[in-house]
C-alpha cells in the first residue's frame, strides 16, 4: 500500500543510483476498473520529463529507483486517456456515488494489483491531511494516548465520479455514469453542492429527462441558477421533459428576457401548456395543478379503457385515477385503478366509475384544496373550470407544499413523486 503524498517529491534515481530528479506526478490510464500507473513525471533542473513505468524498477515512499540508464528527455505530454494523479484528482472535488454527496480528495491510495500498481482508492478522511502535512505519526499517537481514533474515510475507485471541470470527461473511466444512476432527489443534491463551472459538465453528461427529474427536485433558487446556465435550446428541452406544473413554476421564477429565448424555442404544444397554467393566479388550484392527467369517455368498456392505458403509457404521478368526461370535455365521474382492473373487461366504465366526484374550481385557494384533499383523503384532486370541464389536478404532494412549514417539507421524502 503506498500513497500519493508519500512520494511526491521524492529523489528519482537512475539504476547507478544517481540522482537526476524528483516525482513530480503519477500517470494513470484510465479505462480500466483500477487504473494502472503507467509512468512518472520527473522534474528536473531544466525541465519536466516523462518516464514509462516499464523504466521504474522500484517505487515507494524513498522515492523512485530506475531499471535503465538511458531516458527520453522530451518533454512531457498528457495523452486523452491519461490521468495526472497530483495535477487532475488532488484537492479536486469528487462525487461519493455509494455516499451520494460530493467531497474532496485528500490523497489517493495505490496498492500492488497482479504485478502491477494500481490506483484503487481516495482517501477524503483527516488521515489523509495529517498525512500530506507529515504529522500523521505523532497524531496518531497523540489520538491512542486519549484513545480516540484519527478518522480514515476511503472510497473505493468504482464509486468515484470526479466532476471538477479540470478533469475532461474524455480522461473519465465511464463519464458521469454513477450519476446517472442515482435518485433524483439526491442527483439534485449532488448539483446543488458543485460551483456553476462543475455543473456545466455533469449536466452536459445528463440526459434531458434525468437533469429535468433532478430540476424538479431543486429548491427553486437553484433550479433557476441551472437552467440560466444552460444554453437556451438544451434549457426548452428539459422544462419540455418536466411536468408542465413543476415547468410553470420553474418559468414564473425566470426573467422575461430568458423565458422569451426558452418559449421560442419549445415545441408548441408543451409551450402552450406552461403558458396556460402561467395565466392561473400563483395561489389557486389552476396555479398548483398539472396538466397531465388520463381522461376517457364514459362509454369505453374496462377492457377498451386498460387498452388505452397502455398506448398513452402515463406517468406514475398522473395514474392515481381515471377520470370520465363527456364529449364536450365536463367531468362526469372517476374510478381508481382498483376499480378498473376488478371491473367485468366488457363493463362501461360508466356504470362503475363514481358519479360526481369531489371536484375543485380552477380559481379555489391552495389551503381550499389542500383541505379537500385532506377531508377525503386523496390522492389527486380533480380541477375543473367554470364549464365544469377538466382542466388539470393536484396531486396529494403539491396540495402538502401549500400547507406544510417550509422547514418539514425538507425533511420529507417526495413520496409521490415521478418514478
Amino acid at each position: 500500500m503506498l500513497y500519493l503524498s508519500q512520494v511526491i517529491g521524492r529523489p528519482v534515481r537512475d539504476r547507478n543510483d544517481e540522482p537526476i530528479g524528483k516525482v513530480a506526478d503519477l500517470i494513470v490510464a484510465v479505462g480500466d476498473r483500477y487504473p494502472p500507473v503507467t509512468g512518472l513525471v520527473v522534474e528536473t533542473d531544466r525541465r519536466r520529463i516523462f518516464l514509462p513505468w516499464t523504466s521504474v524498477d522500484r517505487l515507494d515512499e524513498s522515492g523512485a529507483k530506475l531499471s535503465t540508464l538511458t531516458m527520453d528527455l522530451g518533454k512531457f505530454h498528457q495523452r486523452p486517456d491519461e490521468i495526472l494523479l497530483r495535477t487532475d484528482l488532488m484537492d479536486k472535488q469528487i462525487v461519493d456515488i455509494d455516499g451520494r454527496k460530493v467531497v474532496r480528495v485528500n490523497d489517493l491510495r495505490l496498492d500492488e494489483v497482479e504485478g502491477a500498481l494500481h490506483l484503487v482508492a481516495v482517501d477524503v478522511g483527516a488521515a489523509g491531511l495529517l498525512r500530506r502535512l507529515g504529522v500523521e505519526g505523532g497524531m496518531r499517537t497523540i489520538a491512542r494516548n486519549l484513545r480516540v481514533g484519527v478518522p480514515e474515510k476511503y472510497i473505493d475507485w468504482e464509486d468515484v465520479d470526479p466532476v471538477e471541470t479540470s478533469i475532461a470527461s474524455i480522461k473519465l473511466r465511464v463519464p458521469h455514469a454513477g450519476l446517472a444512476e442515482l435518485h433524483p432527489a439526491d442527483l439534485a443534491t449532488i448539483i446543488d453542492q458543485l460551483a456553476p463551472r462543475d455543473r456545466a459538465g455533469v449536466l452536459a453528461s445528463l440526459g434531458d429527462d434525468a437533469v429535468a427529474d433532478a430540476i424538479e427536485e431543486m429548491e427553486p433558487e437553484t433550479q433557476v441558477e441551472v437552467l440560466e446556465d444552460l444554453e437556451p435550446g438544451r434549457a426548452a428541452d428539459i422544462l419540455e421533459e418536466m411536468s408542465p406544473d413543476d415547468a410553470a413554476d420553474l418559468v414564473a421564477d425566470l426573467s422575461q428576457t430568458t423565458r422569451d429565448e426558452i418559449f421560442a424555442l419549445m415545441e408548441k404544444d408543451e409551450k402552450a401548456e406552461v403558458q396556460e397554467l402561467l395565466g392561473y393566479p400563483e395561489d389557486s388550484a389552476g396555479g398548483i395543478m398539472t396538466t397531465e392527467f388520463v381522461a376517457v369517455p364514459e362509454h369505453l368498456t374496462a377492457a377498451e379503457t386498460i387498452d388505452m392505458l397502455r398506448q398513452l403509457e402515463p406517468n406514475a404521478e398522473t395514474i392515481y385515477y381515471v377520470y370520465v368526461t363527456d364529449d364536450d370535455g365536463r367531468l362526469v365521474g372517476v374510478l381508481s385503478l382498483r376499480d378498473l382492473i376488478v371491473a367485468a373487461p366488457d363493463t362501461q366504465i360508466g356504470h362503475v366509475m363514481i358519479k360526481e366526484p369531489v371536484a375543485v374550481g380552477v380559481l379555489a385557494d391552495q389551503d381550499e384544496v389542500a383541505e379537500v384533499v385532506a377531508h377525503y383523503n386523496l390522492l389527486a384532486v380533480p380541477v375543473i373550470d367554470e364549464d365544469g370541464r377538466l382542466a388539470g389536478i393536484v396531486t396529494v404532494d403539491d396540495a402538502l407544499d401549500t400547507v406544510l412549514p417550509t422547514a418539514w417539507k425538507r425533511r420529507l421524502p417526495r413520496l409521490f413523486a415521478r418514478g
